[in-house]
């Protein structure tokens, strides 16, 4: 009998979040209160699909790490749990250069609607650039997915706000005269604090300034 080697996966939506390049997005889901929108493509959009999952209170998203495959995968990868110094095996890891690109991210679910006749799962926690394709769906069950006694290695610890933020007057007026922007100030605090620089540059004496892109502002 012969078997494909080729799967080939179907997109079923895309999420859109305030992501808009892969720098300063935050490294696991839940680490940023940031809300996010996935949208079902045509065919994935019947709210027959959906019965029933109304009542979790969070979702597992699969996704493909979409900027990263024309970068191909790399079998050793730094992660910046480490410092960004030292390499592990691409498996045990969470890096995006991986041999299908394929990611997964819980998301607190918020609710689900249907506008314009599609439907549209509102969720917040998310880690993922805007416009991220979604290739699978499933609710997360506590009882299995939470694992007593499981070890995690190098990252056993969730990573703390280690930054304090503070913002210019003229940041300051310019978030004022934005409709969200007690909103995305919240944000911004959030992503800063966790310090997305590169790991191996947090110490590192420089005049560089690092941007960042969220909603349609240019954080600096």
């Amino acid at each position: 009998m012969n078997v494909s080697s080729e799967y080939p996966l179907a997109v079923i939506g895309h999420i859109k979040t305030p992501f808009r390049e892969k720098f300063g997005i935050p490294r696991q889901s839940g680490l940023v209160d940031v809300a996010g929108v996935v949208e079902m493509q045509p065919g994935f959009d019947k709210p027959a699909l959906f019965e029933g999952l109304e009542a979790f209170s969070h979702i597992w998203l699969s996704f493909i790490f979409h900027q990263c495959v024309q970068q191909g995968w790399r079998e050793r990868v730094r992660p910046p749990r480490l410092g960004g110094n030292l390499t592990k095996g691409v498996f045990a890891t969470r890096s995006p250069f991986r041999p299908n690109h394929l990611g997964l991210s819980v998301v607190r679910l918020e609710r689900i609607s249907v506008e314009q006749g599609r439907v549209r799962l509102h969720v917040h926690g998310a880690d993922l650039l805007d416009d991220t394709p979604v290739v699978d769906i499933k609710p997360y069950l506590p009882y299995v997915d939470a694992v007593d006694g499981a070890v995690a290695g190098f990252a056993a610890d969730r990573p703390q706000p280690v930054l304090q933020v503070e913002y210019s007057s003229q940041a300051e007026e310019q978030l004022r005269c934005l409709p969200s922007g007690q909103v995305l100030k919240n944000l911004i605090t959030q992503v800063l604090a966790l310090d997305p620089r590169p790991a191996y540059q947090k110490n590192a004496t420089t005049d560089r300034v690092y941007g960042i892109c969220l909603e349609n502002c240019d954080v600096r």
